[in-house]
């Protein structure tokens, strides 16, 4: 069984003196996804988006939008995130002690629901709580800034992964990649088994191409890569 590979793009790396020219190019590229992440400055050291933002964003533009919460007791915060327009929620392990309950409240929102890997949450975290989830994200990098180098390891936990998902029975599980995805290490990513790719300052808004240029230059090596099983 196959699926398409899905590309999004990480909002927090767009040009915010123009944000809406961005979403419009974006938009006009057919973008998969928007990635919106919300930071609290205290799961992570940053803050980012917020859920204005997030409103904002809904009412320029129809792409689906992908909530990413980097935040502590990310349950106070689901129905709101829905309401702001998630079509997907993810969440941290480490953020909440009711992690399958909370990915409950997701669906329960109408919302599609996801875990975060951080790079040093183990695989074999997700064996309990399969039937409770759309889509895993392994973090190649630490969560809470863009720009970093990817964590050569993490490569080996994509393909880990996405064969635990597999074994399992759970190939519909998207496996999503966040962290230093870039034209250098998509081939790797895809091939390991990611099957939605969070591009920000290393490939989608890469300051050597325009956001049409880069998203085109993305599905091109996508598509000569062919289809992740």
């Amino acid at each position: 069984m196959t699926k398409p590979i899905q590309l999004g793009a990480s909002v927090a790396c767009a040009n915010f003196a123009a944000l809406e020219a961005d979403l419009r190019q974006l938009s006009a590229a057919h973008i998969d996804f928007l990635h919106i992440d919300i930071m609290d400055g205290r799961f992570v050291d940053n803050f980012a988006l917020d859920f204005s933002v997030m409103e904002t964003i809904r009412g320029i533009t129809d792409v689906p939008l992908d909530c990413h919460l980097m935040i502590e007791q990310p349950e106070r915060y689901v129905d709101r995130a829905a309401t702001a327009g998630a079509a997907s929620i993810t969440i941290h392990f480490e953020a909440t002690h009711q992690v399958q309950k909370v990915l409950q409240q997701i669906r329960n929102a109408g919302a599609r629901s996801g875990v975060a890997l951080n790079p040093a949450t183990p695989v074999e975290s997700l064996e309990y709580i399969l039937d409770d989830i759309d889509a895993v994200t392994v973090m190649t990098v630490n969560p809470g800034a863009a720009g970093q180098r990817l964590i050569p390891a993490m490569l080996r936990k994509i393909a880990d992964t996405r064969q635990m998902l597999d074994t399992c029975g759970h190939w519909n599980v998207d496996l999503q990649v966040d962290g230093n995805v870039s034209f250098a290490h998509i081939p790797e990513m895809v091939r390991a088994g990611a099957t939605m790719l969070v591009g920000g300052t290393s490939s989608i808004f890469q300051k050597d191409y325009s956001i049409p240029e880069a998203i085109n230059a993305v599905r091109n090596l996508v598509d000569n890569l062919g289809r992740v099983a």
